[in-house]
């Protein structure tokens, strides 16, 4: 017997939440797992539950569908949902992950889940941080820096940022004296945060421009940057000289 497709709906609009419902009433191969009204029951949904889709609203109170993404280890196919045209509906069409727009009817919602079912049979899983990062370059510089530990999120504010560190499939987010490890790499964060503010100092560190005191000597051709915290963190010497202009 064929197995279900197993499907979230996440939605802070409950009337949103029940067009999809009775849309995919008329799948019988469908099983609806869960619905979730804001992003942090989304997160503990999928992380639980493992769907195979997630119809997974843009815009919501406390975390977006973006946020929503970057928090969840594994992530399902997901077919995005939103009231609004400039997410960057495009990236999303490249990288073969589909999208509403609302309001839709039921022929545009069949032939999304179409889409989401051939991807799903194919065992395909789309890479979504590549969507979630030009989707976002696009809209405008992250704002926020969400970091999951346990059953806790952390919400890190960009301006609360001293300097990000690569560990490894990990950076490490050094804010208000206190480290938070997420699994990123250090260039998918610096695609998206603001370049006026951030820049990469060292292949393994990102600096806020705000945080920089001064530049230092520190063995033969080589600098340290000293943060108004005292801390250190090494130049490589390909990124010395636009460095140096900021200061």
């Amino acid at each position: 017997m064929k197995s279900k497709l197993r499907t979230i709906i996440v939605d802070d609009e409950e009337l949103a939440r029940k067009v999809v419902r009775e849309f995919l009433g008329a799948h019988p191969d469908v099983e609806i797992q869960a619905e979730c009204a804001n992003g942090f029951e989304a997160v503990k949904a999928i992380t639980e539950l493992k769907p195979d889709l997630v119809f997974l609203d843009i815009q919501m109170p406390k975390l977006n569908g973006f946020e929503v993404l970057d928090l969840v280890d594994q992530r399902p196919s997901v077919v995005f949902v939103t009231a609004h045209d400039h997410f960057a509906l495009k990236a999303f069409e490249v990288h073969a992950v589909d999208y509403l727009l609302k309001p839709f009817g039921k022929q545009r919602f069949d032939e999304a889940l179409a889409r989401a079912r051939e991807q799903t049979s194919k065992k395909y899983q789309e890479r979504l941080s590549d969507v979630v990062s030009s989707a976002r370059s696009k809209v405008k510089p992250l704002e926020r820096v969400l970091v999951r530990e346990g059953s806790k999120v952390h919400i890190i504010p960009v301006e609360k940022i001293d300097y990000v560190e690569a560990q490894d499939d990990y950076i490490s987010i050094r804010s208000d004296s206190k480290n938070h490890l997420k699994h990123q790499t250090l260039t998918e964060l610096e695609s998206v945060l603001d370049s006026a503010r951030f820049i990469r100092i060292h292949r393994s560190f990102i600096v806020n421009v705000d945080r920089l005191a001064r530049i230092e000597p520190y063995a033969k051709d080589s600098h340290i940057v000293v943060l108004k915290d005292g801390s250190k963190l090494p130049v490589s010497r390909s990124k010395f000289d636009s460095l140096k202009q900021l200061l």
